[in-house]
């Protein structure tokens, strides 16, 4: 099996734009007591999250950093209503893309690396494929134009990781503590063999969570079906041992 990096398709034509975010998220980290940074990585999401009943919702508003045992609090409170084994992450989003939106969109679109966006009909045919862990949300974009499109949101659950030879050696790039990953995307990518996920067509990296990933499987499906608006980089894939 062949593997790919998701991208948006800039000679495609399209003049889709999308500015929007999620409705809800978890707070950033403030100070580590470990590493000492203080940041959020907003590009992993779980728009299926629906936080409406819980009691402390203005906690999941307003985009922050808050101590790392506050941070813990907010997290554990949410997990429940998460898809099973969701990183959470300081600056997880949670809930339905809100916003505005405008112009033609292909297929699929991918305003941002880290965001997959499918029109309804599209989504259909490709679960008709029996593609796996396609899952499309709905979003709240708010179009002025007729005739606009039905956007759902692909919910990417993290997995797989990049090869160790990718990064720099003899160095710890983990935050014991907060967990922070202290390295920027290398140009050089490799996939790590070991860490593939079964039953899963298309997710993003657990370690490089604005990167999308997908199968030879999803990609001949999305050629043969006339789906357009993203483009497939090849992504080298370790050998096993």
């Amino acid at each position: 099996m062949r593997y790919f990096i998701v991208e948006e398709d800039k000679s495609a034509g399209y003049t889709g734009d999308v500015d929007a975010s999620h409705k809800w998220g978890l707070p950033g980290v403030d100070s580590c007591p470990t590493c000492k940074a203080t940041w959020s990585d907003t590009s992993r999401a779980y728009p299926s999250v629906d936080l409406s009943s819980v009691a402390s919702l203005a906690d999941f508003v307003e985009a922050r950093a808050e101590p790392l045992e506050e941070y813990e609090r907010l997290r554990e409170l949410v997990r429940p209503l998460c898809p099973p084994g969701a990183q959470l992450e300081p600056g997880t989003s949670l809930g339905p893309l809100v916003g505005r939106a405008q112009g033609r969109f292909g297929s699929l679109a991918a305003p941002y690396p880290w965001w997959l966006l499918v029109q309804r009909e599209a989504l259909d045919r490709l679960q008709a494929e029996r593609l796996r862990g396609l899952k499309g949300c709905p979003t709240q974009l708010r179009f002025r134009q007729r005739n606009a499109p039905e956007l759902l949101e692909l919910e990417l659950l993290s997995a797989g990781r990049l090869h160790p030879d990718c990064l720099p050696p003899k160095r710890e790039l983990r935050c014991t503590r907060c967990g922070r990953f202290g390295h920027t995307l290398p140009k050089s990518r490799l996939l790590d063999a070991t860490t593939i996920p079964s039953g899963m067509d298309v997710f993003r990296l657990e370690d490089f969570s604005t990167v999308i990933v997908c199968t030879e499987r999803f990609v001949d499906a999305c050629r043969r079906l006339g789906l357009d608006g993203v483009a497939f980089l090849p992504l080298p894939l370790s050998p096993t041992r």
